[in-house]
C-alpha cells in the first residue's frame, strides 16, 4: 500500500523560500503521477503543481508559475515542491497525492481528479 509522506514545511516570512517533499516508504514514486495541493483556511483545496509519470511533464497553477519548481530526485524516491519568493497566499497546509495511471498532465493537476493517495499534509506558515 503506498503511503505519502509530506516534509519540510514551516513557517517561512514573505520573499523567502521552502522546500517541500513527498516521499513514500519502500516505494519510488517514478511510476506515479504526483501532485501537489494545498489547503488555505476557509477555501477549498485547489492545484499547485503536478508532475506526470514516465514523461515527467510539469504543470503549474497560474499562482506557481515562475515561483514554484516540481522535480523528482535521481533515486526517483521523492518529489519536492521547491517554492521561492512566497508571499502571505501562499499559507496553507500542503499535500502530496498519487495516481498510478498516465493522464495528461493538465488535466490530472486537479484536487477532484482520481488520486488514490493522499498525504496527511505538512503546514506552511508565511508570515512576518
Amino acid at each position: 500500500q503506498l503511503q505519502l509522506v509530506e516534509s519540510g514545511g514551516g513557517s517561512v516570512q514573505p520573499g523567502g523560500s521552502l522546500r517541500l517533499s513527498c516521499a513514500a516508504s519502500g516505494f519510488t514514486l517514478d511510476d506515479w503521477n504526483i501532485g501537489w495541493f494545498r489547503e488555505a483556511p476557509g477555501k477549498e483545496r485547489e492545484e499547485v503543481s503536478c508532475i506526470s509519470r514516465k514523461d515527467d511533464k510539469t504543470y503549474y497553477a497560474d499562482s506557481a508559475q515562475g515561483r514554484f519548481t516540481i522535480s523528482r530526485s535521481s533515486d526517483k524516491k521523492t518529489v519536492y515542491l521547491e517554492m521561492t519568493s512566497v508571499s502571505n497566499e501562499d499559507t496553507g497546509v500542503y499535500y502530496c497525492a498519487a495516481d498510478g495511471d498516465w493522464a495528461p498532465v493538465q488535466f490530472m493537476c486537479n484536487p477532484r481528479w482520481r488520486y488514490g493517495h493522499w498525504g496527511q499534509g505538512t503546514q506552511v506558515t508565511v508570515a512576518s
